[in-house]
């Protein structure tokens, strides 16, 4: 959160992992032609795809420990409090106005109102103020309470199929048009990144604050057991029935499943970058998170809204597709999109500048 704060290789590497991900998953050059491991799926279940905004908003919550916890600790609470807030509504806007955007230059029928960064930046501030205001007992209680309250929600308000949950019903009734969909004779609609699921987001990132907490303290041993333990709780809960590992949910499954995988995955890093000494890959993307995930949104609206995908999709790659299928070419896109974009970051990294908000 400031120039002083602590910084983790291993926390900047995995958060540009994650948004190196995001990039790639969001930019293939043809939709209809993905490798199944780089789609979600279809609802219930998981691809490697549906771990990346999970591990993201895991390592906002290790990020803000490592940023707020000795603050807080030391009695600065009260100062944080308008800061979180503060960085947290200007996510939240900057999500606007990127969908602005799509939605003037794409002439979208209307402005779609939840995203990703809208999740990021309602996360960011809330899990700041919890972590804030109640210290490792009380934080537990909030998770447990996220995770049982939102489980309880969903197994009480219907069936969980895209059209009778209640997540996805209430998202329609307070969004209507402006959520991702939307049918105006029904009434029905779903976001991915819908209001009521943010309560699963959410625990997601305060299970990374505690996460982050343990590391900081070097209870590496810790951090291995809420992993296994938490991995193994989702993963039961999704096979015993009792609740499935859904993202467009963000089930308390799901949030168990992919945090203890991160939090599994944040330890190995630890270990490999901050104490063997291995590169940390992705650096870059992870000190630039906001500006590379920005400006990629900003590129992609500009290519679709201007007609430029012919070309570069079409005649700059269309060998690959000859060569090896329609789904390696799209694949190709996807990794030239993410090339061009860590040799920005690179650059910027080098000049040391970094963009935050």
């Amino acid at each position: 959160m400031n120039a002083s704060s602590k910084r983790i290789a291993s926390v900047d590497a995995m958060r540009g992992l994650a948004v190196a991900a995001m990039l790639l998953v969001n930019n293939p050059g043809d939709w209809s032609h993905v490798y199944p491991p780089l789609e979600h799926a279809a609802w219930n279940g998981w691809t490697p795809t549906d771990l990346v905004f999970p591990f993201f908003l895991f390592i906002v919550g290790v990020s803000l420990s490592l940023a707020m916890g000795a603050r807080i600790e030391a009695g600065d609470g009260t100062s944080l409090r308008v800061t979180v807030v503060k960085r947290g509504l200007r996510i939240v806007a900057l999500g606007l106005v990127l969908h602005a955007l799509a939605w003037w230059l794409m002439d979208k029928p209307a402005l779609r109102i939840p995203g990703v960064l809208q999740r990021i930046g309602l996360c960011f501030a809330l899990a700041g103020l919890i972590a804030i205001q109640w210290r490792a007992a009380g934080q537990r209680v909030w998770l447990a309470a996220l995770l049982v309250g939102y489980g309880a929600l969903l197994l009480w308000g219907g069936p969980l199929d895209k059209a009778g949950n209640i997540a996805s019903r209430v998202d329609a009734w307070l969004l209507g048009p402006h959520g991702y969909e939307w049918d105006p004779v029904t009434g029905l609609g779903h976001d991915p990144e819908g209001l009521v699921a943010t309560l699963g987001a959410l625990a997601t990132a305060l299970l990374g604050w505690r996460c982050g907490e343990a590391l900081r303290a070097g209870a590496l041993r810790q951090l291995a057991a809420v992993g296994l333990i938490a991995a193994a709780t989702g993963f039961a809960l999704d096979a015993i029935g009792l609740m499935p590992i859904n993202k467009n949910l963000w089930t308390p499954s799901f949030v168990l499943w992919t945090g203890g995988l991160a939090a599994l995955v944040l330890l190995a890093a630890h270990a490999l970058i901050d104490r063997l000494g291995a590169p940390a890959l992705f650096r870059s993307f992870g000190v630039n998170a906001i500006a590379a995930y920005a400006g990629a949104w900003i590129c992609s609206v500009l290519i679709a809204a201007f007609g430029w995908m012919p070309t570069l999709y079409g005649q700059g790659l269309g060998w690959l597709g000859a060569w090896l299928g329609p789904r390696a070419q799209s694949l190709g896109f996807a990794v030239a999109f993410v090339g061009v974009w860590w040799l920005i970051v690179r650059e910027l990294d080098r000049r040391r500048w970094y963009w935050k908000i």
